[in-house]
């Protein structure tokens, strides 16, 4: 959490490797690995996965093709065969329904034309497909209507096991509510300047950020 400009979205694009980004110093250990000198794709296949704040559209691509293709990237690093389509559609489906989204959205090109509602849902859907060790999500909550909310956090928390974990960023009380924190951290100017539970997020949301004692 942090007020607008705290630098918040900046580090998940560097995680992730955004080209607008250039790392200057230092190192990003990630399960033992640096991952300063990979390309974003090496990295989404060490398990990194990023919903952005505002997700783009690939026109030609269906979002089909788009979750098999990174299906079967992931699996042919893992040295496991790839899923044809028909065996993958089983797979996919079910997905599709717990996040009671029409199964039409697979026919259609990833996020073209799409509201950003459902440019939303289509990014936990690729999270709940594809699968990371490490998620990060950008305000997956904007642009969502309260029961939306509570389904993306269903299949949120639906995600989460004891070997991954989820870095949220969100500005609003009720998503915290709905996906338990384990943390709260509290950026400011590129830096994280106070860390705690989830009252800290309480106390933001009834008195500001001017409400936290820096101590």
């Amino acid at each position: 959490m942090g007020k607008n400009g705290s630098g918040k979205s900046t580090l998940t694009k560097v995680l992730v490797g955004h080209p607008h980004y250039e790392v200057t110093g230092g190192t990003i250990l990630f399960k033992g690995e640096d991952l300063v000198d990979m390309e974003p794709e090496e990295r989404s296949l060490a398990g990194l996965f990023m919903s952005f704040q505002a997700p783009i559209e690939i026109p030609g691509v269906s979002n089909f093709d788009f979750l098999l293709m990174a299906v079967n990237a992931r699996r042919e690093k893992s040295d496991l065969p790839a899923l044809g389509p028909l065996e993958f559609y089983s797979v996919v489906s079910s997905k599709v329904d717990a996040l009671k989204m029409d199964p039409k959205f697979l026919d259609r090109n990833v996020n073209e034309g799409f509201s950003g509602g459902e440019r939303k849902r289509n990014e936990i859907l690729q999270l709940s497909v594809i699968g990371a060790d490490l998620a990060l999500l950008d305000e997956i909550d904007s642009g969502l209507d309260v029961d939306a909310i509570e389904d993306v956090a269903i299949a949120v928390n639906g995600l989460l096991t004891p070997q991954n974990s989820v870095l949220m960023i969100t500005h609003y009380q009720r998503l915290l509510d709905l996906i338990k924190p384990s943390y709260v951290h509290i950026m400011e100017n590129g830096k994280i300047i106070k860390t705690g539970d989830s009252s800290i997020a309480t106390q933001i949301n009834e008195g500001g950020f001017k409400s936290i004692a820096l101590v």
